[in-house]
């Protein structure tokens, strides 16, 4: 029995996962499939019976959940490009001084709130350092604090 558990496992692990999304048109093209299904739920509340609806309940359901993968898939090929030739991470520390490069508009965080980050005040800024995100003094580059592994 116990065999028959770690094969199952095994198998669970090296099938295959959900293609990745390639481009911003296929983040699109789900957005448009998210509401083609809501229409259609829409029309089997109108017309359908209960089980039209659960149906299209749940295709809305998958639909959703593959335009979060395709988000997050995305979200993960826009790699880090570093500012500066031969740059290489170190984890930094509230009271760091950034090298203006590291801050300039390229690295800004343009909506914290989808990072869940308070909105940074006069003269900060939030800024992808790396997989993490910083609040930064841009008048003088210094770390105000360090959210880890966030982007």
């Amino acid at each position: 029995m116990r065999n028959l558990i770690i094969i199952g496992l095994l198998a669970a692990v090296a099938a295959p996962t959900a293609v990745s999304a390639q481009s911003v048109g296929e983040v699109r093209r789900g957005q448009r499939d998210v509401q083609q299904q809501q229409r259609e739920l829409q029309d089997a509340r109108r017309y359908g019976n209960g089980r039209d609806v659960q149906e299209q309940r749940r295709d809305v359901q998958q639909a959703r959940q593959e335009l979060r993968e395709d988000q997050r898939d995305l979200r993960n090929r826009q790699a880090y490009v570093a500012p500066y030739r031969n740059w290489s991470y170190r984890p930094v520390a509230p009271g760091y001084r950034l090298q203006p490069g590291f801050y300039g508009q390229r690295y800004v965080v343009a909506n914290p709130s989808f990072y869940r980050l308070r909105p940074a005040a006069r003269n900060q800024q939030w800024v992808r350092y790396g997989n993490d995100l910083l609040l930064v003094n841009v008048r003088n580059g210094r770390v105000i604090q360090v959210v880890r592994s966030r982007y």
